[in-house]
């Protein structure tokens, strides 16, 4: 048998050298050719400001995936991290501005939160004897519904001294990428220089092994998901930083992005392997994947298709990786593994620089197209509303030859503000923004501002920024509206309950607000409930179920879009249009075709199709220096049964 291996080992030579230094590198050999290519595919790609944005990007995602490393190293797994750094964050934000703590007792309570969070799973794990899922999906659960509570489902502003965090150092350094190498080589110098890295190895590897050889595996679990438990508090500490507010919806999703991360980086899993510079090499590639494809204008919902292959790629090398014997990644163990792992990394970065400096001169020689570029940056493109929005200024684009590039953040802040950074370091003539929430909005404004790129928002201020125009309906007073159609209809007297949008988010809170001033006037309207739906059709239809139950007696719904207006409908049955009357707020398609049925009341149109049309032409009119209204109002108007087939979005 040494006879066989030993031949096949010489036998391969260079080839074999090579397919193993490749093999043994998988992710840092993706992220060169990520690199390569998008150098060659965008000319926007390889500028110092977008380079900078791309660790900006990553840093939030590689500090909680270096938490996560510790725990999938240990053979264990952390579905909770993303919610916990929202609720850090939001313990921050809420003692420091609430209660006026101390900005420094704050930042130790915010990890306070942290480790309490990780401890609560450890325990659950240690000696609950809970599957690491099931405990941490509980604990994704508690610390989003607490920071929902605490804050009562509004961004809470940040302290000045702390938000410093998202600036940069000598007006070049971005902070967060300076706190991402930080934490980096924290997590690399505790999997590789103390007791409890070389125990979650140990553990990873065979607990019951680690066990029997003295090894207290209950204990070490604890401090292994305390760990993770900081580095989730750092995370959201810095991304609340950057969005200058405490978003109790932040970070939602961003447990995904950290385990792909790591996995991504070489570790397994079925646990005992992984490193630090593994997972900071996986977090780059996927803020690398996004901000490429964000630059070649691919569809949010084609990235989504594309992370998923690298994902089922990463793991699939690392298959190949075990059966072809390759190096462990495992960290501290040995000098001279150290010694080749430093040599690679140099000579992977002297490649790199080497072929995307060459790939470079593809772009140098070209000039800018005639056409304008536009950015159009919209919360999300799951609600016909804004899809609608997307249709007017792709149709106005086109009509005026306008290059325009639309990304969807995905009810995603932080998404949004990548976007946005994008559109400004790729020297966009202007941006459009469609804000996610109008607090969070406003770094990645100022920056485009700085950097002077017209900004339009649309349907959302932006607030703490300067915007050229702002082109919305008013959502305050087309609640009032809602409120009043519906409290006429029923005679000014009767029974109600409130659908309201996603907690957190400025159109949600505009519309709640309308709704109360709108009741004012109608005493006789008693308000049976008021439950979040998240402007969500089906969340609409499980809400509006479980609200029948506890008020059958029901007379009338106002809901704060038509999506969750539908899902109502559904859930009321014959009884819509009936003895249920239903009002919504958006004049989609779907809603219109309700309200011809009968089954929809009226809704409240914005006209979103002429938000994007007249939001393309404010933002040519900016880049051609002409005068631009600050405020352009599109006005809404109630759609009924009478007026319906006259009216266009």
């Amino acid at each position: 048998m040494a006879t066989d291996t030993l031949k096949s080992t010489t036998g391969a030579g260079g080839a074999a050298a090579v397919r193993r230094l490749l093999l043994d590198n998988g992710a840092l050999t993706a992220l060169i050719v990520l690199l390569v290519a998008l150098s060659a595919l965008s000319g926007d790609f390889l500028t110092t400001d977008n380079l900078l944005n791309v660790g900006v990007q990553a840093a939030v995602t590689a500090v909680l995936a270096f938490g996560v490393t510790f725990v999938i190293v240990s053979a264990g797994i952390d579905l909770s991290v993303g919610s916990v750094a929202a609720l850090s964050a939001t313990v921050l934000a809420w003692s420091a501005t609430a209660h006026g703590v101390p900005v420094f007792i704050a930042v130790l309570l915010a990890v306070a939160t942290g480790v309490a969070a990780g401890l609560v799973n450890g325990f659950l794990i240690a000696y609950g004897k809970l599957p690491p899922f099931i405990a941490t999906l509980a604990m994704l659960s508690v610390a989003r519904g607490l920071a929902l509570v605490i804050s009562e489902g509004s961004p809470i502003p940040f302290p000045g001294s702390v938000s410093h965090l998202g600036d940069t150092l000598g007006g070049w350094l971005p902070v967060p990428v300076l706190v991402m190498v930080v934490m980096g080589l924290v997590a690399a110098f505790v999997l590789g220089r103390t007791y409890i890295g070389r125990s979650m190895y140990a553990i990873g590897g065979n607990e019951e092994a680690a066990r029997l050889s003295g090894l207290r595996v209950q204990r070490q679990k604890l401090a292994i998901y305390a760990l993770s438990g900081v580095f989730a508090a750092a995370a959201g500490v810095v991304l609340a930083a950057r969005l200058s507010s405490a978003q109790p919806q932040a970070a939602d999703g961003y447990e995904l992005d950290a385990i792909a991360a790591v996995v991504i980086g070489g570790a397994s899993l079925a646990g005992g392997t992984g490193k630090a510079s593994g997972t900071l090499i996986g977090a780059l590639i996927l803020a690398v994947l996004r901000n490429g494809l964000n630059l070649l204008s691919v569809s949010a919902f084609w990235q989504q298709v594309v992370i998923g292959v690298v994902i089922a790629l990463a793991v699939l090398l690392d298959t190949l990786r075990r059966k072809a014997g390759a190096t462990p990644v495992a960290a501290g163990t040995g000098g001279g593994g150290k010694g080749r792992q430093a040599g690679t990394y140099a000579l992977a970065a002297v490649v790199t620089v080497a072929i995307v400096g060459a790939t470079s001169f593809l772009h140098g020689g070209s000039s800018a197209t005639a056409d304008p570029r536009m950015g159009l940056s919209l919360s999300t493109l799951n609600n016909p509303f804004f899809v609608q929005i997307r249709a007017g200024a792709q149709a106005e684009a086109k009509k005026l030859g306008v290059d325009l590039t639309v990304t969807d953040a995905q009810n995603d802040a932080s998404q949004q503000a990548n976007q946005l950074q994008n559109f400004t370091s790729s020297k966009f003539d202007a941006v459009i923004v469609n804000p996610v929430d109008s607090d969070a909005a406003g770094p990645s404004v100022r920056a485009a501002d700085k950097a002077n790129t017209p900004v339009i928002a649309v349907d959302r201020g932006v607030n703490k920024a300067s915007v050229d125009a702002l082109v919305a309906s008013d959502n305050v007073a087309g609640g009032e509206l809602a409120a009043k159609t519906i409290a006429e209809k029923l005679g000014g007297k009767g029974r109600i309950v409130i659908l309201q949008g996603q907690a957190g988010t400025s159109a949600a809170r505009e519309r709640a607000e309308g709704f109360a001033k709108g009741l004012k006037a109608y005493p006789g309207i008693q308000v049976l409930a008021q439950q979040p739906a998240d402007f969500d059709r089906t969340k609409g239809l499980d809400v509006m179920s479980n609200l029948l139950q506890a008020h059958p007696d029901v007379q009338g719904v106002i809901a704060a879009n038509d999506e969750m207006a539908l899902g109502a409908v559904k859930a009321l049955g014959s009884k819509a249009g009936k003895s249920v009357q239903v009002v919504g707020f958006d004049g989609t398609p779907d809603g219109l075709t309700a309200v011809k049925n009968g089954t929809l009341y009226a809704s409240v149109a914005q006209q979103p199709t002429q938000l994007g049309r007249i939001a393309v032409d404010n933002a040519l009119r900016a880049i051609q220096g002409k005068k631009v209204a600050t405020t352009v109002k599109v006005p809404v108007k109630v759609v009924t049964e009478e007026n319906v087939a006259g009216f266009t979005g």
